[in-house]
């Protein structure tokens, strides 16, 4: 059951992107979450992260549908602690750019149980680059 629990909260997040929902982003993360997103800084830390009107900002900086998809989802429990690694996926398009963008990246999420409910604490993205004289982000990889 636990491991289902998780992998329904995973789920609702895809549906949440998917319907801009901030609301329901925000209720997944415990007060004091910690997350490295692709988006400076480089940490953002409680109510930074949970902050429905600034994510309901980024979702409206977007235009047309926002599509979002969790891959390879591995999970490893132990008590009321867990963590999870995968691929996801967004693709979507800035208002104002003349084409949209799909991105792939990296994904690590710890969760800790509080009152029979999963809370995420702790959520880590990333985008390998390439390690040559460009330095530049490899968004064009695909799993």
């Amino acid at each position: 059951m636990t491991e289902q629990q998780i992998r329904d909260l995973m789920a609702a997040r895809t549906t949440a992107m998917a319907a801009r929902d901030a609301e329901t982003l925000g209720s997944h993360y415990a007060p004091d979450v910690v997350a490295f997103t692709l988006a400076p800084p480089l940490a953002h830390r409680g109510e930074d992260v949970i902050d429905v009107a600034a994510r309901t900002a980024w979702f409206e900086s977007f235009e047309g549908p926002i599509e979002y998809e969790i891959r390879d989802l591995e999970l490893t429990i132990g008590g009321d602690i867990a963590y999870s690694h995968s691929l996801n996926r967004l693709a979507t398009t800035p208002k104002g750019a003349p084409a949209g963008f799909e991105l792939w990246f990296r994904s690590t999420v710890c969760f800790r149980r509080e009152g029979g409910e999963w809370r995420i604490t702790h959520v880590h993205d990333s985008t390998p680059f390439y390690m040559d004289a460009t330095l530049r982000a490899a968004v064009d990889l695909k799993p």
